[in-house]
Parts: structure tokens; sequence; C-alpha cells
């Protein structure tokens, strides 16, 4: 079903981020500042930024977003602003997804 779950709720998002060893603060210091401008955008509901407990994990950072719809997340992330605080996040190869609830 476009623009929510089964049960008409908002989309998640999941961002999982390969980060070299070393870098740690310098990826949550950059997901703070694109978070801040995600919060500023129409749809947008809410984000965490996960840690691995085992420091072997294939991807040690997973951001999970939730928003209003597709749409909304879409215009947000297509958006120049931010294009232009993103950019920082180039140093982490993201590995992002678009999700819906289907079963709880």
């Amino acid at each position: 079903m476009e623009g929510g779950d089964c049960h008409g709720r908002s989309i998640r998002t999941h961002q999982r981020f390969e980060v070299p060893a070393g870098s740690d603060e310098d990826l949550i210091r950059v997901w703070e500042v694109t978070r801040g401008y995600l919060q500023t955008q129409p749809g947008y509901v809410k984000t965490a930024l996960h840690q691995a407990i085992s420091p072997d994990a294939d991807f040690r950072f997973v951001n999970v977003g939730e928003w209003e719809s597709p749409q909304h997340f879409r215009h947000a992330i297509n958006s120049p602003g931010f294009v232009e605080v993103a950019a920082a996040l180039g140093n982490f190869k993201p590995h992002p997804g678009l999700y819906r609830v289907v079963r709880t």
C-alpha cells in the first residue's frame, strides 16, 4: 500500500552505514546535523541512530526514521538543503531502504 503500511500508518527508513574504524564520533556529529535539517521538513516524524553491540557487525550504525509518507521522505532528501547538509555523509557509505510495517 503506497503512502503507509497496511494500517494506514507512516513509513520507515533504514540506512545502514559503513563506518571506518575510528570514525564513530564523526558519523554521529554529521548525523546530528542531518537530523536537525530533516526535523524541519514536512512529514518528518522521528529518527534514531542505533549502534551495534557487537564490534564486528557488518553495519555498526543504523539510522531508523519515520515519515508520514514516501512522498514526504523523497521530497525532503531531494531538497537542496538536504543535499548540502548530507554531503558530509559521503565519508560513510549508506545502504538505504524504505519500508512499511506489514505485521506487528
